[in-house]
């Protein structure tokens, strides 16, 4: 049914490698199923390999991003993260593969330490090309401090265009409509679909696309930053403005949101988190990240203790990538 949709109206940058693999879990699912009674089939939907600079989600978001961006004839890509911002990494590739400048705001959302400041992520936004323009302390409106700095790029003839955090806006949640059009053609039948839910574009696109082609599959975000009830406001209110852009509808009923993985806060590590790293890496060799997939992973072993899921299930997570950014929280795994 994923015909239905017509991805081809929307101006669109090619940066990835899709559709990205989904592999089944089977060391995992036998080492749980030693311990649990209900163990679901489980798979991964390897978002991490979709090659931009070590991948990651956000490269879907921003094929259709740097695609509106070139037709509107733009020349320099603004965006903003927390310092180990996965996004602000791949917009910076997104721009050199486009032959645009890329100006970067990070914002200190947590102090840690000198590799926090310095590797990882950061490393490769300097290396890609990036120009970080300021780092910003936590609780800034980032947005108004990209529009502020847009206004000065425009005094000086250039023509930038703004991604808001996360690529997350319905053009930028349009990638997540093209995974959940994969999943839907995937030769197993999909039950559950689940992910680290942050900024809101790749759920409220998965939700979107599996409405727009009639799947039964449930999408679980596992937050990452927010409460349940505000990300599900946030993540509904996404989903519905893209459901506009496909042609589709979506209800709250479709965006469910379990809040039990943040811990302390946003980037800030967790037991649980640094548990479901390791026994990933130990089983089937994938790498996680510590501030999204890390905490998703958790919830979604932790939905499997308690039950959350019928052993006939079959589950899919969806890898964001983000494994780079471990080297910036390399005293958490020691």
């Amino acid at each position: 049914m994923a015909s239905v949709v017509q991805m081809t109206r929307f101006a669109r940058f090619p940066l990835g490698h899709f559709p990205t693999p989904l592999e089944p879990l089977e060391r995992l699912t036998a080492r749980l199923r030693e311990s649990h009674p209900r163990v679901p089939d489980l798979w991964i939907k390897r978002d991490d390999c979709t090659g931009l600079a070590t991948g990651g989600n956000k490269t879907r978001k921003l094929e259709f991003l740097v695609g509106d961006a070139l037709a509107q004839g733009a020349d320099v890509l603004i965006t903003q993260g927390a310092t180990q911002s996965n996004h602000a990494r791949q917009t910076a590739a997104a721009a050199a593969r486009a032959g645009m400048e890329c100006h970067l705001l990070l914002e200190r959302r947590q102090v840690r330490d000198e590799e926090y400041e310095r590797s990882g992520n950061v490393l490769l936004d300097e290396l890609l090309g990036a120009r970080i323009v300021d780092r910003l302390p936590s609780g800034t409106d980032m947005q108004a401090a990209m529009e502020s700095l847009a206004d000065d790029l425009r005094s000086a003839g250039r023509r930038p265009y703004v991604i808001p955090g996360g690529g997350s806006n319905p053009i930028g949640a349009l990638g997540y409509v093209g995974c959940a059009l994969e999943l839907d053609a995937a030769p197993i039948p999909v039950d559950w679909v689940v992910h680290a839910t942050g900024s809101t574009g790749t759920q409220a696109g998965l939700v979107a696309g599996l409405r727009a082609v009639h799947s039964p599959a449930r999408v679980l975000g596992v937050s990452v930053r927010q409460p349940e009830q505000k990300q599900i406001d946030a993540v509904h209110d996404l989903a519905q403005r893209t459901a506009e852009l496909i042609g589709t509808e979506v209800g709250r009923e479709d965006v469910l949101v379990d809040d039990r993985w943040v811990g302390e806060g946003y980037g800030i590590p967790t037991e649980s988190m640094v548990d479901a790293l390791r026994l990933l890496a130990t089983t089937e060799g994938i790498l996680l990240d510590p501030v999204y997939s890390g905490k998703g992973f958790a919830g979604l072993l932790g939905g499997i203790a308690e039950g959350r899921f019928a052993e006939p299930d079959t589950v899919v997570f969806v890898h964001t990538g983000g494994a780079v950014g471990l080297f910036g929280y390399r005293s958490s795994f020691q």
